[in-house]
C-alpha cells in the first residue's frame, strides 16, 4: 500500500472505532471488559497504521535523496560552460572530500596534503562542508525538533539579548511631567557540549569499493546524532547537555498540573489558551505515543473527538486543529511527570558550535580485524522565552 491508501485505511478504520465505542458504551459512560478489549484492539491498529505512514514518509524522503544520480549525462561539449562556475576551495573542494574517502579507505596511510586544510584542534580531520550539509540533512530527517527549532551556527558563545520588562503608556493631564519606564534587558547564552559516536567497520568492507562508506557513515552517524540530540532538546538538564522543553529548570511554563494521571478535554483546552494569542499562530503539540492514545477517546462540548487524524500525506495529526508532533523520547502521563508541550517551538534555540569532525581509531580494535570511527559535534540548545511553551504535568499521585 502507498502512503495515501493507508492514510485512507486509517481514517476508515478511526471511523469504525468511533462508532464503536457510541455503540457500546452503558449508560454510566463506560465500556464492558469485552468490549473494552475489543476497542484497544482497533486502536493499537489505528497506531500501527500511523507508525507505518510516518515510516513511508521517511522512506520516501531517503529514496528521493538517494536517487539523485551520482552522474549527470553530458548534454554539451565536454568542458563547455564550466569556465564560469565558481572553483571550490578548502573543505568545499572537490579534491577535499576525494581525499578524505581515500584516507579513510586506506586507513589514513594515504593522507593528501590537502587534508591539512582541514584539520581539528584535538585531533581528526574535519568533515568536508558537503559532507556536513547532508549530515545535517539526516539530523532533521530523524529529529523532529531540528524542524520546529531554530538553528545557530556559533563559534563561540553566543548571547542572545531577551527583552525584560517593556516601556508601558500612561495618560497624563496637560502641563502634568512625564513619567519615564525601564526597558530591562536579560541575556541567554548558548554555549557548546560536546556529543559523539563511534562505529566500527571490517577491514574488509572498509577495502571493498563496491561498499558505499559515505553513504554509510552520514546514515549511521546522523541517525545517531538525531537521536541522542533529541532527547536532549526535550529532556535534557542542562548539565553536559542541552536545556531541554520538559526540564524543571529552563524549560517551558507548567499551565496545567492534573489532579492524576487522567486527562480531561478540558485539561487540553486550559493548556491551549494558556498559552498567549500571538504565540498560537505557529503552535503545536509535542508529546508521547501513549499519551496520545488517551486523548484518542476525548470528545470536546459539541461531542466531536478533539484529536483528528491527517487525511492527506504530508499532513500532521491535529489535535483542537493545532498540529501534533509525537516523540519516543517525549515523556509518558506518569505521576508528577510533565507529559505535554504545546507552543511556538521556533523560541527553542539550537547553537551548531562549528563543523563536525571524523577520527580514525585504528589500534583500539586492530586485534578484531575492525578500524573505528568516530564523529563528534559540539551543540547547546535552550529556550530562550519560557513563556512561548506551556507544559501540562500529570500529578504527584495516579
Amino acid at each position: 500500500m502507498n502512503v495515501q491508501e493507508l492514510i485512507n485505511k486509517r481514517a476508515k478504520a478511526w471511523e469504525t472505532a468511533k462508532a464503536f465505542l457510541e455503540s457500546h458504551r452503558s449508560s454510566g459512560g463506560i465500556l464492558s471488559e469485552e468490549d473494552g478489549a475489543a476497542y484497544d484492539k482497533m486502536e493499537k491498529e489505528i497506531t500501527n497504521l500511523t507508525k507505518e505512514i510516518d515510516r513511508l514518509n521517511r522512506q520516501k524522503s531517503i529514496e528521493e535523496q538517494m536517487s539523485q544520480p551520482v552522474n549527470t549525462p553530458l548534454t554539451g561539449k565536454p568542458g563547455a560552460g564550466t569556465e564560469n562556475k565558481p572553483e571550490k576551495y578548502g573543505r568545499a573542494s572537490d579534491a577535499y572530500a576525494k581525499a578524505m574517502l581515500t584516507a579513510m579507505r586506506s586507513g589514513f596511510h594515504q593522507v593528501s596534503d590537502i587534508l591539512q586544510e582541514g584539520t581539528d584542534a584535538n585531533g581528526g580531520y574535519l568533515v568536508p562542508e558537503e559532507w556536513d550539509s547532508r549530515l545535517i540533512d539526516k539530523l532533521t530527517e530523524e529529529n523532529i525538533f531540528r524542524s520546529l527549532a531554530t538553528t545557530i551556527t556559533t563559534s563561540g558563545e553566543h548571547k542572545i539579548n531577551i527583552a525584560g520588562t517593556k516601556p508601558a503608556a500612561a495618560w497624563i493631564e496637560e502641563g502634568e511631567a512625564l513619567t519615564f519606564g525601564d526597558a530591562t534587558f536579560d541575556q541567554i547564552v548558548l554555549d557548546a557540549h560536546k556529543l559523539h559516536v563511534a562505529i566500527k567497520v571490517t577491514e574488509e568492507l572498509l577495502y571493498d569499493n563496491a561498499f558505499n562508506l559515505e553513504n554509510y557513515i552520514i546514515d549511521q552517524f546522523g541517525k545517531a546524532f538525531g537521536n541522542a540530540e533529541e532527547d536532549a532538546f526535550l529532556n535534557g538538564s542542562g548539565t553536559g547537555k542541552p536545556t531541554g522543553i520538559f526540564a524543571d529548570k529552563g524549560g517551558g511554563v507548567t499551565a496545567v498540573t492534573l489532579s492524576g494521571t487522567k486527562l480531561a478535554t478540558d485539561d487540553i483546552l486550559t493548556l491551549i489558551y494558556a498559552l498567549k494569542r500571538p504565540y498560537r499562530k505557529n503552535a503545536c503539540f509535542i508529546l508521547n505515543d501513549s499519551t496520545l492514545a488517551a486523548i484518542r477517546k476525548l470528545k470536546d462540548n459539541n461531542q466531536a473527538y478533539i484529536w483528528q487524524p491527517s487525511y492527506q500525506a504530508g499532513e500532521p495529526d491535529r489535535l483542537c486543529g493545532y498540529p501534533v508532533r509525537t516523540s519516543a523520547y517525549a515523556p509518558a502521563l506518569a505521576a508528577g511527570k510533565a507529559a505535554i508541550a504545546f507552543g511556538d517551538f521556533s523560541y527553542y534555540n539550537i547553537g551548531d558550535r562549528g563543523t563536525r569532525s571524523f577520527q580514525e581509531l585504528r589500534e583500539l580494535f586492530a586485534g578484531n580485524g575492525m578500524i573505528g570511527y568516530v564523529a563528534k559535534e559540539r551543540v547547546d540548545g535552550k529556550l530562550v522565552l519560557p513563556e512561548a511553551v506551556q507544559i501540562l504535568k500529570a500529578g504527584a499521585s495516579a
